[in-house]
């Protein structure tokens, strides 16, 4: 069965692992939200790219789910001495990353080419591709001002009371070569359990996308258990727009889009409310906190996809 899957995030990063383990490589193609992006310290850090690249190659660290196993914090420390801007980490493996793709960038060679390059490099057979080779920012609204997303989700540790999203330069970015042909390609496209405000909105907000993946099998994992989010701002930003953060309230976001959709058993009841917004649910453990768990949601959601009453 061939997957496009889109993703961003940690919560995206695990499943995009466990599905990287349980099919073929050439069966896999990811499409990584690039909304994210920003440059800091001269540099052009692409956070939702390296976390999952580094989760499939097996280089992340396991703790936080982001950055490099086995780090240090050298270049930090001494930054941090020196009167520099810390509040964004960066380890010492890290920073060779940024600096290499920095410096390609100003080459002039695009995105998707340097993440395919470095995917080669660090052994990664599946297909990741940016989700655009021009530049979308992620604009965060909130009761303070406009923000910047990691001056929100990183500096300010997403304190400050969210009343929208903009995606700056998205009219303009087409998505990167590579992208139809992968969901033409694919049996199913698998929207991963990732923010869908921050991960999966820039993503589905590129031109012809939402038009491209309206006609095909589309299976949603919710990132939503029992009214929380297993990781990052989600339910906060849903309450603060007005919406009850809960399963419903991401399927609803999908409506349209989605065919299928993957709840956790601890919503089990909330099924029928699914059925009605004619979405096909499906039952299973989505919480993974074992590499183990991973393929299994990932097994889970292919056995799901590709059952004969689907």
């Amino acid at each position: 069965m061939k997957i496009t899957a889109l993703a961003g995030g940690v919560g995206g990063a695990k499943l995009v692992d466990g599905l990287a383990h349980v099919l073929p490589p050439e069966d896999l193609t990811v499409v990584v939200n690039t909304g994210d992006d920003f440059e800091h310290l001269g540099l052009y850090i692409c956070p939702d790219l390296d976390t999952i690249c580094y989760t499939v190659a097996g280089m992340a660290n396991p703790s936080t789910g982001w950055g490099r196993a086995d780090e240090t914090w050298q270049t930090m420390m001494n930054l941090k001495r020196l009167g520099g801007p810390t509040w964004f980490q960066i380890g010492d493996q890290d920073f060779a990353t940024h600096i290499e793709r920095t410096r390609r960038i100003r080459d002039n060679q695009p995105l998707s080419q340097i993440v395919r390059e470095f995917c080669k490099i660090w052994g990664i057979k599946q297909t990741i591709l940016p989700m655009s080779d021009q530049p979308v920012r992620t604009i965060v609204e909130t009761d303070e001002g406009v923000l910047d997303f990691q001056e929100y989700f990183v500096h300010r540790e997403c304190g400050p009371h969210v009343k929208g999203f903009k995606f700056v330069g998205i009219k303009a970015a087409k998505p990167a070569q590579g992208i139809f042909e992968a969901i033409d390609d694919a049996d199913a496209i698998v929207i991963c359990p990732s923010n869908p405000w921050v991960s999966i909105g820039p993503i589905l907000s590129l031109v012809g996308m939402k038009s491209k993946i309206k006609s095909r099998k589309v299976i949603a994992v919710s990132p939503i258990i029992g009214g929380h989010a297993v990781k990052g701002p989600a339910a906060k930003m849903y309450l603060e727009l007005g919406i009850q953060p809960s399963v419903i309230s991401v399927a609803q976001q999908y409506k349209g889009i989605a065919t299928h959709f993957v709840l956790d058993k601890t919503d089990a009841m909330l099924q029928p409310d699914i059925l009605r917004l004619n979405i096909k649910p499906f039952v299973t453990d989505t919480l993974m906190k074992t590499f183990k768990d991973r393929q299994q949601l990932a097994l889970d959601v292919l056995n799901f996809m590709g059952s004969k009453n689907q």
